[in-house]
C-alpha cells in the first residue's frame, strides 16, 4: 500500500475528529481538542502530498514503417536530353533596341550515346546526380571539364576528378 494514501487516511480522520469535537458541547477543553486535530490532519495532509510518487517520464516507442520496393521499371534504351540551340539572327532583326529571344529555341534531341556517368569508374549514382547538378550530365561534358573545377565545387581532390576525367576520355575513344 503507498504512503501517500495511509497518510491522507490519517488526516481524514484527524478532520473527522476535529468535526465531532466541535459537535459535541461536553468536551471541556473544546479548543485543545480543535486545534490540535485540525494541525495534525494538516501535517498528515501534507506528509501524503510529500509522499506521492513522482510522476515517470513517458518513454513513446515508434515503428518506423518498413519501406516497401516499389515495382522495377527497364529504363529505356536512349536517354532523352533537352539542349538550347542557338540559331543565327538576321542582321536586320540584331539592329533592334530591345534584346529578344527570337533566335533562340529549345530542341529536343535524342542522344545516342548509351553512356552514362555511373558507367564511369568510381561513380555511383549519388556522385552522377552531383555531377549533373553542376552541369556534368554526361560523359563527354565530363571528358571535358576541368578537374579543378569539379574537386571546388563537389569539394573532392583534384586527383579523383581527374582520374574521373581520364576514365571518360578512355569509355569515349572506346564506344
Amino acid at each position: 500500500m503507498r504512503l501517500d494514501y495511509v497518510s491522507y487516511a490519517v488526516a481524514i480522520i484527524l478532520f473527522i475528529v476535529t468535526g465531532v469535537a466541535l459537535a459535541y458541547p461536553s468536551l471541556e477543553p473544546k479548543e485543545l481538542w480543535v486545534v490540535s486535530t485540525a494541525v495534525f490532519g494538516l501535517i498528515f495532509l501534507s506528509l501524503g502530498y510529500l509522499q506521492r510518487p513522482k510522476p515517470q517520464a513517458k518513454t513513446l516507442t515508434v515503428e518506423t514503417p518498413q519501406p516497401v520496393a516499389a515495382p522495377v521499371t527497364p529504363p529505356s534504351a536512349e536517354p532523352t536530353t533537352l539542349q538550347f540551340v542557338e540559331q543565327a539572327t538576321p542582321p536586320a532583326e540584331q539592329a533592334s533596341p530591345t534584346p529578344s529571344l527570337q533566335g533562340a529555341s529549345l530542341e529536343v534531341a535524342a542522344e545516342t550515346s548509351v553512356l552514362s556517368l555511373t558507367d564511369v569508374k568510381g561513380i555511383g549514382p549519388k556522385r552522377a546526380e552531383q555531377l549533373k547538378s553542376i552541369g556534368i550530365a554526361s560523359v563527354e561534358s565530363l571528358a571535358a571539364a576541368s578537374a579543378e573545377d569539379i574537386a571546388s565545387k563537389l569539394k573532392i581532390s583534384p586527383k579523383i576528378a581527374n582520374a574521373w576525367i581520364d576514365e571518360a576520355k578512355k569509355l569515349i575513344g572506346k564506344s
